[in-house]
Parts: C-alpha cells; sequence; structure tokens
C-alpha cells in the first residue's frame, strides 16, 4: 500500500503530511498482525512489522516510480521547456533541466537509500501506533461465587 501511494503522481502529495502513507502502511502491517494471531500484539512485534513493511513499501516504491517518471517524462520535458521559454529563469534552473541522464539516476538511487531510512523509520512509529491502537482487549473473566 505505502510503495504504491508513494509512487503516483499525485497521490504522493500525501507523503508531504508527516509521511501520511507510510506511516499508515505500518499500522496497517500491525493491524494485519493482530488479525492473525489470538495472542495481544506487543509494540515491539508491531514496530517490528511496521519496519518490515517500510522496507518492502520502498522496494515496490523503486520498481513503480521508475517506470512512471519514465512515462511521465516528456509530459515534464515539455512544460519545463515551457517554462524555460516563457519567463526569466535563473541559470541554475536551466543548468537543473538540462542535466545529463547519468545523474537522473544517481537521484534515483538516492533517493532509494534516504528512503530506505525514513519510511524504515516512520513505517516503524506506524507499526507501533498500530499495535496500540488495534490491540486485542484480554478476555475479561466471570468468576461465578454463587453459594450452592
Amino acid at each position: 500500500m505505502l510503495g504504491v501511494l508513494s509512487a503516483l503522481p499525485i497521490v504522493a502529495v500525501g507523503n508531504l503530511c508527516c509521511c501520511l502513507w507510510v506511516v499508515s502502511g505500518g499500522a496497517v502491517a500491525a493491524y494485519a498482525l493482530q488479525q492473525r494471531q489470538p495472542a495481544r500484539v506487543t509494540p515491539g512485534e508491531g514496530a517490528l512489522v511496521g519496519l518490515l513493511a517500510g522496507l518492502i513499501g520502498t522496494f515496490i516504491y523503486v520498481l513503480l516510480s521508475v517506470p512512471i517518471n519514465l512515462l511521465m517524462a516528456p509530459f515534464e520535458r515539455q512544460l519545463v521547456e515551457r517554462l524555460v521559454t516563457f519567463g526569466n529563469m535563473p541559470p541554475e534552473f536551466r543548468d537543473y533541466v538540462n542535466r545529463p541522464a547519468g545523474l537522473k539516476a544517481v537521484g534515483i538511487l538516492l533517493d532509494f537509500v534516504i528512503r530506505i531510512f525514513v519510511d524504515g523509520i516512520f513505517a516503524s512509529l506506524g507499526g507501533l501506533l498500530g499495535a496500540i491502537v488495534f490491540a486485542k482487549k484480554p478476555p475479561t473473566t466471570v468468576i461465578d461465587v454463587t453459594p450452592t
């Protein structure tokens, strides 16, 4: 969930709100873990399953974002060319637009490395919160002490 929502062009804006998709992905993972076992999930287990969800989500993000970026590249190129010809753009922006493709690959790799850490941390927090919020209530035991 978090990898797919983070890779989609417009929907990915949700991550600007405190890593919304990443935190909710960790919480959903903790919820799913709680539903699969009868015992109460500890906050540590929730954080661990959130971490795993964050790492898997990062790989899914990279696998989806690269083809999506390749498909969107012609549209982005047209938009940037219109912006450059439309007004007075600073030379730094023109250099950024005309950078070689090799630097873009380095940018993707750097994005992946940073996301591994950031998504792991925030998904762990989501898993921790999910374990606390979705914890099963302990069964209440009623002792019958009626006299016979």
